[in-house]
């Protein structure tokens, strides 16, 4: 009785895209879970799983939660199309479809990371938070994974893990910088304008992880010193990251 009550609830709330169109306003509660007949007809019926998914999400954004729990069940092995379809759709559940994809432990973080970011750049932001809140002891392979899949926000994701994890800065900035060299300085502008106080480490450990490339080391001390930092202070630390005095001058001396 109760499975065929469940099954009407979702039946009325739930139109079906060939045309049956329900009028009903009840909706699904989002603590329960769509029904599963319901999402494989629907994919059964079309010409793919991430179109299927797609219309649902679409017409559904109330229970796209559900049907991404639903559908990753039913369909574990097309995780990716699932993933970066209910995203594409839907933009704005990025972080609630990483964290349930993440406790279905179909693929690896990193893999899940990937395809929410290439589903949506634009909230790279909500997928690593998601992803390192969900599992923080693959923080500096979240960072990793996500600057080099969308490097032109490496500010951005560098900024919004430091604010979660403030106690792994180091390793947050090692990680962006290792992975992609080049965002140095934005990183250190960013982290510097929500972290004044830790300037000495910023600094330091960004200019050690950029040792293989110069010009990159003297772009970040043009970037601290921009930021504010006291001249002599700002010394000290980038001598202590490996910083030469001649490249001190270089930046210094012409601003």
């Amino acid at each position: 009785m109760k499975k065929l009550l469940a099954l009407a609830i979702a039946i009325s709330s739930l139109a079906q895209f060939n045309g049956a169109i329900a009028t009903s306003n009840i909706e699904v509660p989002r603590s329960s879970k769509v029904n599963e007949k319901f999402v494989r007809l629907q994919i059964e019926q079309n010409v793919s799983i991430g179109r299927a998914i797609k219309t649902i999400v679409g017409h559904y954004p109330q229970q796209a939660a559900s049907v991404v729990d639903t559908a990753l069940d039913l369909y574990p092995d097309k995780y990716k199309e699932i993933i970066h379809s209910a995203i594409s759709a839907q933009p704005t559940l990025a972080e609630e479809v990483v964290t349930i994809a993440l406790s279905k432990g179909i693929a690896s973080c990193t893999s899940i990371v990937e395809i929410a970011i290439n589903a949506d750049p634009s909230y790279v932001d909500f997928v690593v938070t998601a992803a390192a809140h969900s599992t923080p002891e693959q923080l500096t392979e979240i960072v990793r994974i996500a600057v080099m899949t969308e490097p032109d926000s490496a500010d951005y994701i560098v900024q919004s893990l430091a604010k979660e994890h403030p106690n792994r800065i180091i390793d947050i900035l090692q990680s962006a910088i290792g992975a992609v060299p080049v965002v140095g300085e934005y990183v250190v502008e960013a982290l510097l304008a929500v972290f004044p106080n830790d300037a000495e480490k910023v600094i330091t450990t960004a200019v050690r992880e950029s040792s293989a490339q110069r010009e990159n080391v003297k772009k970040i001390i043009a970037t601290a010193q921009n930021a504010g930092i006291d001249k002599e202070k700002l010394q000290a630390y980038a001598i202590n990251g490996g910083a030469t005095t001649e490249e001190l001058s270089q930046v210094l001396d012409n601003n």
